[in-house]
């Protein structure tokens, strides 16, 4: 192992932490830092815990959790900036406050509740989640960079720092080989590498037995082996992009952690790593809008470490991947945001690649498909924003951070997506459990699919897409039609098929979405369970007429000439309605604003087959800034 134990400048590198550049970058975080300094830390109280298990509620501990943590991180960049006793002590007093915290782990995954009938933290019983890896990740880094300040001014705290990196981390990775996101008994997702990335760096900069820590490394090098071995070849992510930042980004980070520690790379994760690296880019439509599936959100509310992407994207000879990062570092809070938390705020401020990159713009790809997942996106002016967007998930109804959406579609205009999927609710104790399939925004009659004949369609592995094709048309690509069979995912009686077309045709810049079904038996009348309606979830302000819906969404203002998005449909051939959704949940109304409006349109008879198409296409002139 290096003689540094993690890979950035500590507190004695005079000539990085007082330069210019990190002086001025991070002026904004201690100013901060110096005017809360003084008053009360945030409190993780008893009673904040207990709510989860009382009435669900996870976002009051957890809130308070993020706040101490990133005022935490926000003193730790001051005291290296200029480690004077004041800033240093803030550092103390912000370390012990964790270190004397009951539990680490977040209540919503303690199993003290189910395991010993108690709504408070059993703390001979420490619970290993993604909490508790990112406390322990924490104070390994603060131990790192200014373990000498630590030592001259409060002797002690490194050894209590280790104490309780002991108990409630190291030797819970060790000790309990059982734990569901290594893969036992559970298919292996973002917690694993999230976890096992934070225990690396805990296990490096803290433990002091040097057997225990080849041993502690040897594991988390397997564990990271068989995250990327789980992933697809496509480099597709079922759960999303924003899920994307928590999964294969933490493998990477984990695998720089490795790779510092002198663990080689295993060379069967060079392809899956090469091809993952791409989904951030992939996913993107314009601006700061994502294509979101599952519990994504499709504008992200923080920051993401975009030089991980740009180093690896770099490395493995992705210049489109390489494009998009770079692009990302001129977007405010680009280059810092503590929200990140203290590790990866403090690999970007010392990734020298990145502080030097110079901003670009995005590749704004054309065409993309990730078989793995039934995921395609088209867009009509590959390399701009301008135009349209659109999207096609397929897959299965029992995926990672599962909506029921196979056949769904998302379309953007000008770079905003205003066909959309809600996306991620604020977490609650009923959002994983049995209920789940309740909430409003993971249900299918919330996601831009049919209801067929009364029936939604269902959660479950078995309730999936058939046969999805992705082709152009033409030498030239212009044509881009994605197809598959929703028949699947519906638990309806007789259902033959009912196949999805969406297409994207450039030169008419429109997409038209075409659905056609069949029945087995044409004489058998229609079922009772109420009649088939087509959904289409809309953001912004809305205006229905026969035969037509005006989307027009402006986010943030927007700009003057945005335009509007048309759907027209046959008015003969069905009912329209709109059922406008108020958002009063703080993480949905962050994204879409006070309200989403579902566009219901049912059908007038139950035919045994049939064809019902709804055609999109803007009105008005392109904005200045996507042009």
């Amino acid at each position: 192992m290096t003689a540094a134990p993690l890979p950035a400048p500590d507190v004695a590198d005079r000539s990085f932490w007082a330069s210019d550049r990190v002086v001025q970058a991070l002026a904004p975080t201690t100013a901060t830092a110096d005017a809360e300094r003084g008053t009360p830390w945030p409190q993780t109280l008893a009673s904040q815990y207990a709510r989860f298990f009382r009435d669900g509620d996870r976002t009051v501990y957890e809130a308070n959790v993020a706040a101490r943590h990133a005022r935490l991180t926000r003193a730790t960049l001051a005291a290296l900036l200029d480690p004077r006793t004041d800033r240093v002590d803030e550092v103390v007093d912000g370390v012990l406050l964790l270190c004397e915290q009951s539990a680490w782990c977040w209540a919503a995954h303690d199993d003290t509740n189910t395991r010993f009938g108690r709504v408070t933290p059993t703390v001979t019983e420490p619970h290993l989640d993604l909490g508790a890896g990112e406390v322990a990740a924490q104070l390994a880094w603060i131990d790192h960079l200014l373990g000498p300040v630590l030592d001259e001014r409060a002797p002690g705290v490194r050894w209590r720092i280790r104490q309780e990196t002991q108990a409630r981390v190291l030797r819970p990775f060790t000790e309990r080989r059982d734990w569901w996101w290594l893969g036992v008994d559970h298919p292996i997702m973002n917690w694993s590498p999230w976890i096992q990335g934070n225990v690396l760096a805990a296990n490096l900069a803290l433990e002091e037995d040097p057997d225990r820590r080849r041993a502690v490394t040897a594991l988390v090098a397997k564990g990271i082996a068989a995250y990327w071995a789980s992933l697809p070849d496509d480099g597709g992510v079922d759960e999303g992009y924003s899920y994307w930042w928590q999964g294969a980004a933490r493998a990477l980070e984990a695998q720089d952690l490795l790779q510092f520690a002198g663990i080689e790379q295993d060379p069967a994760a060079l392809d899956r790593i090469h091809a993952t690296i791409a989904f951030p880019h992939s996913m993107h439509l314009g601006g700061d809008w994502y294509v979101n599936v599952a519990d994504s959100v499709a504008r992200p509310l923080a920051t993401w470490p975009w030089n991980v992407v740009h180093a690896w994207a770099l490395r493995v000879g992705d210049d489109d991947a390489a494009r998009h990062a770079a692009g990302r570092r001129g977007l405010p809070g680009g280059l810092f945001d503590e929200r990140a938390s203290l590790p990866r705020a403090v690999r970007m401020l010392s990734d020298a690649a990145w502080a030097e990159a110079p901003t670009t713009a995005p590749p704004l790809v054309g065409r993309v498909h990730f078989p793995s997942t039934g995921v395609a996106v088209a867009r009509s002016a590959p390399g701009s924003a301008r135009g349209l967007a659109v999207s096609v998930k397929g897959g299965h109804n029992d995926e990672n951070h599962n909506h029921v959406d196979v056949g769904s579609v998302i379309v953007a205009l000008d770079g905003v997506p205003v066909v959309v999927d809600a996306g991620k609710p604020t977490y609650r104790a009923g959002t994983f459990g049995p209920d789940r399939y309740d909430l409003w925004m993971v249900r299918g009659d919330w996601h831009n699919v049919p209801r067929i004949r009364g029936v939604e369609q269902a959660p479950g592995e078995q309730f999936a897409a058939r046969d999805f094709e992705v082709s152009d048309d033409g030498a030239d690509s212009r044509l881009w039609r994605a197809r598959l069979d929703l028949g699947g995912a519906y638990p309806v009686d007789g259902l033959e098929h009912w196949w999805r077309e969406t297409t994207l045709d450039p030169d008419a810049e429109s997409v038209t979405v075409e659905d056609s079904w069949a029945f087995s038996d044409p004489h058998t009348p229609a079922p009772a369970t109420g009649s088939t309606a087509w959904h289409w979830l809309l953001a912004g302000d809305v205006t229905l007429t026969p035969g037509r819906a005006q989307v027009r969404f402006t986010p943030d203002g927007g700009p003057a000439t945005a335009r509007v998005l048309s759907l027209t449909w046959d008015p003969d051939a069905v009912d329209a309605e709109l059922d406008v959704r108020e958002l009063d949940d703080p993480e949905l109304s962050a994204v879409w604003g006070e309200h989403l409006t579902r566009l219901r349109l049912t059908a007038r008879t139950e035919a045994p087959s049939g064809t019902f198409r709804v055609n999109m296409r803007p009105t008005g002139s392109v904005p200045q800034e996507v042009a």
